[in-house]
């Protein structure tokens, strides 16, 4: 922050945007399929799959043969969407039954997010 370069307008439009774009998405996500997040933090949804497969929530383009232009495409690059921290929903329930209220986004996006018993 002490740098000449340092622009905090900039860094605030750049995050503002990020956020504008995955809430769009997660709104397209929820009005294909009806599918809501279960939690979100900073940059991390998280959803319930309906198949043993984490990506089952995305909705497919009528031909099923790719992802529904729109919402969350998978990939490495800015802007787009990567599996991380997959659980299953036991272990989602198990912090839903021991902390309240949870947001499981805070357990899913890592250590510094939110601390796991108290550690």
């Amino acid at each position: 922050m002490e740098r000449a370069t340092w622009r905090p307008d900039i860094r605030a439009a750049v995050i503002a945007k990020a956020r504008v774009n995955m809430h769009r998405k997660m709104a397209n996500v929820a009005k294909a399929n009806g599918r809501y997040p279960l939690g979100v933090n900073n940059d991390c949804v998280v959803y319930a799959s309906p198949t043993a497969d984490p990506l089952g929530f995305l909705p497919l383009t009528g031909s099923g043969k790719g992802v529904l232009p729109g919402t969350f495409r998978l990939g490495a690059t800015p802007g787009l969407a990567k599996v991380e921290g997959v659980q299953t929903m036991l272990t989602v329930v198990d912090w839903l039954e021991r902390d309240q209220p949870l947001n499981p986004a805070r357990h899913i996006k890592g250590h510094d997010s939110h601390t796991i018993d108290g550690k």
